[in-house]
């Protein structure tokens, strides 16, 4: 977890590299995650996108996932 701006430099450098990236900015949250429910929410999206690049399998909970740029 990093500052907003620096997620956002991040992001966007990897996107215009091509590679699968995503990003999820959390309202009232900044360097950490204080909120539970965006704890949860993240483990959960990290879990599905190495389970679609990198595993290649599926989990077991049903999970939607976000848009992976370059990827999707």
């Amino acid at each position: 977890v990093v500052p907003p701006d620096q997620a956002r430099r991040i992001y966007q450098a990897l996107k215009d590299k091509g590679l699968p990236v995503a990003l999820v900015e959390y309202e009232g949250e900044q360097h950490g995650f204080r909120k539970a429910e965006n704890i949860k929410f993240t483990m959960e999206q990290q879990m599905v996108f190495f389970a679609r690049l990198v595993g290649h399998f599926k989990v077991a909970d049903d999970i939607i996932p976000i848009k992976i740029d370059n990827f999707d």
